[in-house]
């Protein structure tokens, strides 16, 4: 008896201190704006970092920012490099096989993006001959290799949203998938406005793009319920929408569940 109450006590022990440990949060180490990338003084800021402060505080969590390579970001998760993505990673079957969703915290179309005047559609027939650039191990990439790459001269992937932004202003692509806020950012810029054009929405596949973004966790976490709560009493009590203002003119929750 004495023996099962002092394995007893060691087990709550190790809980207590399992607990008290920070949530080590995963964030793409690639700058995203406006949702996440460093700033001059090498601090992560932007939409996703706010929301993010707000939803450990509101769950009453320590959460520690983890920088964490974008291809490797799932594999970091179940291995226990860390402990949460929230890095506007979509909600979709595929990835619900290996890892668990929160709710979603926005959910925001994607669009094609071109040189100005080009003429290119977001369609196969648009695109068709066409150099297409979007980012590696995205729900874009994924789209586009279903959709247009039959049809198109060549998929290519880059490892940040960035690279492929740059090389369409260059010229050496015709046109680039992603979503629709992360290229807005782009579009605002000098480089943006000098250069190319949102051609519009891609048609919406949901096996593909998913249902919105959300947290990803590892299978089973005891977090789930908790952080599901806490994205809920945010958008009650309006910090969701306080945040939001701060870098957008509208609600980028999209329609309710």
């Amino acid at each position: 008896m004495k023996k099962l109450a002092l394995t007893l006590v060691a087990t709550l022990l190790m809980g207590t201190a399992a607990l008290a440990n920070p949530v080590k949060v995963g964030v793409a180490a690639e700058p995203y704006p406006p949702f996440t990338s460093p700033d001059a003084s090498g601090n992560w800021v932007g939409w996703e970092v706010d929301f993010m402060n707000a939803l450990c505080a509101k769950a009453e969590i320590e959460c520690v920012l983890t920088p964490t390579a974008w291809d490797g970001i799932i594999p970091a998760l179940t291995s226990g490099q860390i402990d949460m993505i929230m890095s506007s990673m979509s909600i979709t079957d595929e990835r619900k096989q290996t890892i668990d969703f929160t709710d979603k915290y926005y959910n925001t179309p994607a669009i094609v993006m071109a040189a100005k005047g080009s003429g290119i559609t977001p369609t196969a027939e648009g695109l068709a001959g066409k150099i297409i650039g979007v980012q590696v191990s995205t729900i874009h990439e994924n789209y586009v290799n279903k959709y247009f790459g039959p049809t198109a001269a060549e998929v290519k992937s880059y490892q940040t949203q960035d690279e492929a932004n740059q090389d369409l202003a260059a010229g050496r692509i015709d046109a680039v998938m992603a979503d629709s806020i992360a290229l807005q950012a782009f579009l605002e810029s000098d480089a943006g406005k000098a250069c190319c054009e949102n051609v519009g929405a891609v048609a919406d596949d949901p096996t593909i793009l998913g249902a919105g973004v959300g947290a990803g966790l590892r299978k089973g976490d005891p977090l789930l319920p908790k952080l599901n709560a806490a994205i809920a009493a945010l958008r009650e009590d309006g910090t969701y929408a306080t945040i939001t203002a701060k870098y957008f003119p509208f609600d980028i929750y999209g329609a309710s569940n």
